[in-house]
């Protein structure tokens, strides 16, 4: 069965997320685009996945829990997970390494964490989108202790890619996937033996994928689809 995915979006508790990214707004509007599939990925935190997974499952859509997880280096990590609680309790071991920093809404926005309804039930104290003090092979190393899956996020962006930060792709890490956007040039760099992942980066509703990008799954579920990302034949889509 092949699944339209979007699975790099951000709810309003990423400060960069706009305060309409609620998880009825997301769910919804995947559902308006005919997306099968979805992964809402804050920045360092799984705080809203609870809240989306319960509007996803009423919606009938596929909900992958991850976390984008910036690296000591600064680079950004897209960490998926086949169970809600995987991602949960991934996210609580996070926390222990963010730094006290303050979030500051007036200069980076909200944070907020929502519930089901959409109603708000507390904000993030401390701000989001900083460096954990983890390295790129500590946070791939925890993320498969937790039974998750690690694509290196907008890697032919100019900032907080593997590439642009650091030039190369550190042998051992074993991804299968590296997740490109769609409007920048490839980075070069080889390849191969990598599937590349389309998705939005969404910040807003309007920004989240058309069905255009899929992934072919034996089972309609989160470890369907990551599965499918393992998988020698992988996603399709979005030339």
């Amino acid at each position: 069965m092949k699944l339209a995915a979007d699975l790099h979006i951000h709810s309003c508790l990423s400060p960069c997320g706009d305060d309409d990214m609620t998880p009825n707004n997301i769910v919804n509007m995947a559902y308006i685009k005919q997306l099968g599939a979805i992964a809402v990925t804050d920045h360092n935190s799984a705080k809203n996945l609870p809240a989306v997974a319960e509007v996803a499952k009423a919606r009938g859509l596929v909900l992958v829990p991850g976390l984008e997880v910036q690296t000591r280096e600064e680079v950004h990590l897209l960490c998926y997970f086949g169970e809600l609680e995987d991602a949960l309790r991934f996210g609580d071991v996070l926390y222990a390494h963010l730094p006290g920093l303050p979030a500051s809404p007036d200069v980076f926005g909200e944070q907020r964490i929502l519930n089901e309804n959409d109603e708000l039930i507390g904000t993030e104290p401390r701000l989001l989108i900083q460096s954990l003090d983890l390295s790129i092979e500590q946070v791939a190393a925890l993320t498969r202790e937790y039974g998750g899956l690690v694509v290196p996020a907008h890697v032919n962006k100019s900032a907080n890619s593997i590439f642009c930060n650091l030039g190369f792709i550190p042998p051992g890490l074993d991804f299968p996937a590296l997740e490109v956007y769609r409007k920048a040039p490839l980075p070069d760099a080889d390849l191969s033996g990598y599937h590349l992942i389309y998705a939005s980066d969404a910040h807003c509703l309007s920004q989240i994928l058309e069905a255009e990008f899929f992934v072919d799954v034996e089972t309609c579920s989160a470890r369907g689809v990551l599965r499918a990302l393992r998988r020698s034949d992988g996603p399709e889509g979005l030339p």
